[in-house]
């Protein structure tokens, strides 16, 4: 088995801006800036930083017609910055999940089971003091934040939301077990029991994060 790569450690104010720019996919030093009220060359410092150091690209942003002055740039993460997020130990998980498959053809879905249902029950916990489907939608984005999912929503329409997860918590185990992300749907499913939620976008098919569509069941009867 070979070794977890070691992420290499960063300045607490770089850290911030690397995680906001994962949050937000691509963004300009001014979006970062608003985003943790700091100063944009402050911003710029942190992004040229990241960039220096491979973890961050920079491009071009198409210019508004007539505008004049300096190009803004456009920053995204690289490949090499995957390090530096959250994991979850995927190898040696990997590894037991192996064993375990050996001993029990079936024992790997027993436990994914397991897994899925102690999320269910402390999420069901704290979303039973929300009422709207916003609030218990916005509680659960923090529950995945503090996985490890880097968790964000929006409201792309009245009623309808997106849970985004902009980092995979076990990737190393997801790529290779399938009950990881079957059980995450089962997972947002059970917690939000009055919902409609579908997957819309799954980084294991190569999206850049998997996004849950969340929309309220019609009323019947």
């Amino acid at each position: 088995m070979t070794e977890d790569r070691v992420a290499p450690a960063l300045p607490e104010g770089r850290r911030a801006v690397l995680y906001a720019l994962r949050r937000r996919g691509q963004a300009s030093a001014d979006d970062i800036a608003r985003q943790l009220d700091m100063t944009v060359s402050g911003a710029r410092q942190h992004l040229a930083a990241l960039v220096d150091e491979g973890f961050a690209e920079a491009t071009e942003m198409p210019r508004p017609p007539g505008q004049r002055g300096r190009a803004q740039l456009a920053y995204t993460v690289t490949d090499r910055a995957d390090a530096l997020f959250p994991k979850a130990y995927g190898e040696l998980t990997n590894e037991l999940l192996g064993y375990a498959a050996e001993s029990d053809s079936g024992l790997v879905d027993t436990l994914f089971a397991r897994r899925r249902d102690e999320r269910i029950r402390h999420a069901t916990e704290r979303l039973a003091r929300r009422r709207s489907l916003k609030s218990k939608v916005a509680e659960l984005t923090r529950i995945l934040d503090d996985d490890g999912y880097l968790a964000t929503f929006e409201e792309p329409a009245p009623g309808v939301f997106r849970i985004i997860e902009h980092n995979c918590a076990i990737w190393a185990v997801a790529q290779r077990y399938g009950q990881a992300c079957t059980s995450e749907l089962d997972f947002i499913r059970a917690a939000l029991p009055g919902a409609h939620v579908e997957r819309v976008q799954h980084m294991v098919a190569g999206a850049p994060h998997c996004a849950y569509e969340v929309r309220a069941r019609a009323a019947t009867g």
